[in-house]
């Protein structure tokens, strides 16, 4: 096939699976909205809810490290793919019928499991066709900029059938809709893509043994970004509990902070094409500012706190896969993404239950510790560029 006709190929596949992550994060955004106030009026305690959506935002990162290695020993990237987001679709509309707050427990976290099983094989496959789509940095700004958009309508429309009827079950109900969409576009996809993209006959930096030390320093740099960043859910409580948000208004603060991460993806993700790992300084010194933004100023400067916060997510989230595959091989990417995340994840908790102590303590040195730790991350990224080739 002529490289121009691989190209063109590759781009549809990107976008149809860029489509299809829309209606995905469409659905399960809009429950991670209300998951906590349902599962309190199930009868769970705040204590219960903290522990079983901190226990599976831990599975959601940790379980990639095995879903990642199964892909890259197998190389059953479509089938892998497939059966986490089955699982993660139907569990999020079953909330519906969930009778207790111990049973939508068990729906939450695996809605979280199966998101961790899809994610490392379906971002080697977005890899490869980045690569013949003309940039890695590209390929997985689009794809985080639909991502993005789905995460912004979702939360929305939960609030706008909410304010509608009121009823939870109805608004879980409703998602079996997006739910079926996004099903049946990733059948398309597999029917229309069995193979995405031609494997990679050679990585961009190859280590001979393990991984290269570029993917050691990044990663390093990128976790003690996550520990700088905190959760949105303790964003919303001080804004509930300080009174600079309206509580009408939180979720509109979400859906902002969705939009600005999806729109900046793209911008960074062709800078990364074409600068490397050099795009996250201005990113990482621009979004280290959420902090004293968010937990010091008022209304306004909370909004642009919060959609800071959204920027550093949106664009570390697109930049991480198109970083990590130009320093893996491509036989051991799902491994390697796999790796990666649940390190972040790792990173991410120890960091948010720290930022939960300091939030008691003092707003001020919660900040302080904020903006240290993501100003610390530059260097890493420096030493990591340096490395890496920004190209594919």
């Amino acid at each position: 096939m002529p490289a121009s006709s691989r190209a063109s190929r590759a781009v549809r596949f990107i976008l149809l699976i860029g489509v299809m992550s829309f209606f995905a994060d469409f659905t399960y955004e809009a429950s991670r909205a209300m998951v906590g106030p349902y599962l309190a009026l199930l009868g769970a305690t705040a204590l219960t809810v903290a522990l079983v959506t901190g226990f599976g935002e831990f599975l959601g990162y940790a379980w990639r490290l095995v879903s990642g290695s199964l892909a890259d020993r197998t190389g059953r990237f479509w089938p892998i793919t497939i059966f986490g987001y089955v699982i993660q679709m139907a569990s999020v509309p079953l909330l519906a019928l969930a009778g207790s707050w111990q049973m939508a427990a068990v729906l939450i976290v695996l809605e979280r499991f199966g998101r961790a099983t899809r994610n490392p094989p379906r971002d080697v496959m977005l890899s490869r066709a980045g690569k013949e789509a003309g940039g890695y940095g590209w390929a997985f700004g689009m794809h985080e900029a639909l991502d993005q958009s789905g995460a912004l309508v979702g939360p929305l429309a939960a609030a706008g059938i909410l304010a509608w009827r009121g009823e939870y079950r109805l608004a879980f109900a409703l998602l079996a809709a997006p739910a079926l969409v996004m099903l049946s576009i990733l059948a398309a996809a597999r029917l229309a893509y069995p193979v995405p993209a031609q494997p990679e006959s050679e990585p961009a930096d190859v280590a001979a043994k393990g991984l290269p030390r570029a993917f050691w320093i990044y990663l390093s740099g990128a976790g003690l970004v996550a520990v700088g960043f905190a959760d949105f859910p303790l964003l919303a409580f001080h804004f509930e509990k300080a009174s600079v948000v309206p509580g009408a208004l939180i979720s509109v603060f979400y859906a902002a902070a969705m939009g600005v991460g999806g729109a900046g993806s793209l911008l960074f993700g062709r800078l990364f094409d074409r600068f490397g790992l050099s795009v996250l300084l201005p990113l990482t010194l621009l979004s280290a500012l959420f902090a004293p933004l968010v937990f010091l100023g008022g209304f306004w400067a909370a909004l642009a706190g919060t959609a800071l916060w959204g920027l550093g997510i949106g664009v570390h989230e697109s930049i991480i896969p198109a970083a990590v595959a130009t320093m893996v091989p491509a036989s051991r990417r799902a491994s390697a993404y796999g790796l990666f995340t649940a390190g972040y994840g790792v990173f991410w908790f120890l960091g948010s239950a720290l930022i939960g102590v300091l939030y008691g303590l003092s707003l001020p040195l919660l900040v302080v510790f904020c903006v240290v730790v993501e100003l610390a991350a530059l260097p890493f990224f420096v030493l990591a560029g340096r490395r890496t080739r920004p190209r594919p």
